[in-house]
């Protein structure tokens, strides 16, 4: 399952992300997405989780929760 995530930090790194969301289950892809003049985080990342189950855990827990100063915003990208 894909999962988008918002309003992250700009220092946040995909290290950062993918030790986050490997809290909560097995985590197959993390991609934080950045800008290609600057290199600097966009403030968004997409995670891949392969169990469906594991996946829903980690969007009901993380969801609107603050991390790295920021209260980030979790859910299943379209």
């Amino acid at each position: 399952m894909k999962l988008l995530v918002r309003n992250l930090a700009r220092s946040t790194t995909e290290h950062d992300i993918r030790k986050l969301f490997s809290e909560y289950g097995e985590v197959t892809e993390c991609n934080l997405v950045l800008d290609q003049k600057t290199g600097l985080s966009k403030g968004f990342a997409f995670v891949d989780m392969p169990n469906e189950s594991e996946a829903k855990t980690a969007i009901s827990t993380l969801n609107l929760t603050d991390f790295a100063k920021s209260k980030i915003r979790v859910k299943i990208a379209q």
